[in-house]
């Protein structure tokens, strides 16, 4: 069964794309050096992240992998960290680490998705080498460069792989491509903030963390719908606070507009319960948030793991 396809982006740089990207089906990516490759975020349990790891060996059967790094610390790209080669460089923000740690998706799922993920034969890995705002890989004459936009965004702590011979940005989940953004970890204003962060690589392809890669025009686009999707979550929060409306209430009263045909739509509760508790100077309520976006949802959101 094929899971997802390595699809080489610019010369030494491959995207694995999962379709179609919704719950759990992540994107991952490969930057070959000529010391040994880079790969950018697992998958979500074993039997896809052997996948892209037998894609990963078939498109470069001469080199090893001798760094890996993960944009955040969601588990759809993390959860296969176990089974990569024991002396791997695994990197990740010191954010992502913190919030890996404390995860209890892998001992204990609850019943969110249907049908529950499998997970596989995979343990939590935490990365062992730590990136507060920057980190550079140079490999013979190639260089990685491992960027935090230095506040909340998608989460609190987001990287971002930076190719800059190839013009290649690896976005991990600041970009959700033709998808509803998640931002209950987050932040929508830090997120809304990150779009002009990465417009400021001039970057010809942008590997987004879910959703078909994008080039040339599609690039702007595409950030142009996050931003306005972040303005219509603003804007429809502040509407609810002043009329003391339920994230729920609202969810479910909103015309969702241009957004309404983008999968995952029930994320519009989730984000409007952290964009509300953050207006409020508050922690979010992440238990609440799930069981709305449930209700919401009529039920588990579907899930292909």
């Amino acid at each position: 069964m094929s899971f997802g396809e390595l699809i080489e982006v610019a010369d030494g740089a491959w995207a694995w794309i999962q379709p179609d990207g919704t719950w759990w089906l992540n994107n991952a990516g490969l930057i070959a050096t000529p010391e040994g490759d880079v790969l950018i975020d697992t998958c979500g349990n074993e039997e896809r992240t052997a996948a892209l790891l037998d894609a990963v060996s078939d498109a470069r059967p001469g080199s090893r992998l001798r760094w890996a790094m993960n944009t955040h610390a969601h588990g759809d790209h993390v959860f296969g960290n176990s089974l990569l080669p024991p002396d791997i460089a695994l990197i990740g923000h010191e954010g992502m680490r913190h919030d890996l740690e404390r995860d209890t998706l892998l001992e204990s799922c609850p019943p969110l998705w249907t049908p529950l993920p499998v997970w596989g034969n995979v343990t939590k890995r935490l990365p062992n080498v730590i990136v507060h705002e920057r980190l550079d890989i140079v490999a013979g004459d190639v260089r990685v460069q491992l960027l935090a936009p230095g506040y909340p965004a998608h989460t609190g702590g987001d990287l971002v792989a930076w190719v800059p011979q190839s013009s290649v940005l690896f976005a991990g989940d600041l970009v959700f491509a033709g998808l509803t953004p998640l931002l209950l970890m987050g932040s929508v204003s830090g997120a809304r903030r990150a779009l002009e962060w990465i417009e400021g690589f001039g970057a010809q392809v942008i590997v987004p963390g879910h959703g078909p890669v994008l080039t040339g025009r599609e690039i702007a686009v595409e950030l142009d719908s996050h931003r306005r999707y972040y303005d219509f979550v603003e804007s429809v929060g502040r509407a609810a606070l002043a009329a003391g409306r339920t994230p729920l209430e609202t969810a479910e009263s909103v015309d969702l507009g241009e957004f309404a045909d983008w999968p995952d739509v029930e994320r519009i509760v989730m984000n409007l319960h952290r964009w509300m508790a953050d207006a409020e100077g508050r922690e979010v309520d992440h238990a609440q948030a799930w069981t709305d976006a449930l209700a919401f949802n009529g039920g588990p959101m579907h899930t292909s793991i």
